[in-house]
């Protein structure tokens, strides 16, 4: 079955964030983009704001603030509804390496993966570097105070490429790693630092070769973690052990993230190879975000 088309012209699209309205906003990473897009219910696609260098995930908080990783500079930009940049926020050590993907937890604090690597060495001109095998990651999670808009904590330092986060229905953490296609689970309120759990995999052992692995994940009311894989061109779905269910396939072989619609079982997943928004008809609805309101201090 072929997944209609929510918007198309999203060029390297990305961060799928829902909004009350029915609408979506996605980042185009395209250098030539470089963007926030928003995808109107009816699939006009628009600019609304433009970030510079390569906006990667993105996320929103209680008041409506997106916020972006810009991996070019190694930030994390937060802007107002109205596309005011607000805040901008880097680690003591001067930058992030990637800044990949990024959700709110249940603490109201900001959770980040940095993939631990520059993205002008893992990007030769418009292709990955055909030398990804051999490169040197050192990817993580940053865990950011978005009032203070400064990072607070940093765990897990040798992850091979950390890609897709997203809390479960037990609150803990969800981490994947593309290289290889290990999803990790962590309990970061466990106290002291948090000890890394293998949950699943979600490649297939006779997939497509060359850069292949999970990147933006999400769960469902149903429990199950719904993980779309780059370079496999599906939505793999893994249950509450870790095992996996089953395999939405995607129109494009490049799906780089997942994001529920609000109240009605369906997903939108950003496409690279098409340039497009591809509607997926769901099992369940989305386990809400967590969405803390919170002001953010003057910098």
């Amino acid at each position: 079955m072929v997944n209609s088309i929510l918007g198309s012209g999203v060029v390297e699209g990305e961060g799928p964030v829902v909004l009350s309205d029915g609408s979506l906003m996605v980042v185009e990473m395209a250098g030539s983009r470089a963007c926030v897009t928003r995808v109107e219910a009816d699939g006009t696609v628009k600019t609304a704001i433009k970030v510079g260098g390569r906006p990667n995930g993105m996320t929103i908080d209680g008041s409506s603030r997106l916020w972006v990783a810009e991996a070019r500079e190694g930030e994390v930009h937060c802007y107002e509804p109205d596309g005011m940049l607000r805040a901008v926020v880097r680690p003591p050590q001067s930058r992030f390496l990637w800044p990949n993907d990024l959700r709110f937890g249940p603490d109201g604090l900001l959770y980040l993966t940095d993939s631990g690597i520059l993205d002008t060495v893992f990007i030769t001109g418009i292709a990955i570097n055909p030398k990804w095998a051999e490169l040197d990651y050192r990817g993580c999670v940053y865990v950011i105070d978005p009032v203070a808009a400064r990072v607070v904590r940093r765990f897990d330092d040798d992850i091979q490429f950390t890609n897709g986060l997203a809390f479960g229905p037990d609150n803990r953490l969800y981490v994947n790693e593309t290289i290889g296609g290990n999803v990790y689970r962590y309990d970061v309120f466990a106290g002291g630092e948090p000890e890394r759990e293998l949950f699943g995999n979600v490649n297939t052992p006779d997939g497509p070769g060359g850069w292949r692995g999970p990147d933006g994940m999400a769960f469902g009311r149903d429990g199950r973690l719904y993980c779309t894989v780059y370079g496999q061109g599906d939505v793999t779905v893994l249950d509450a052990e870790g095992y996996v269910a089953e395999r939405m396939p995607t129109n494009g072989l490049r799906p780089t993230n997942i994001a529920f619609a609000d109240g009605k079982p369906l997903a939108y997943v950003t496409e690279v190879l098409n340039s497009c928004v591809e509607a997926l008809d769901m099992p369940c609805e989305g386990l809400p975000l967590h969405r803390p309101v919170f002001d953010i201090q003057a910098q």
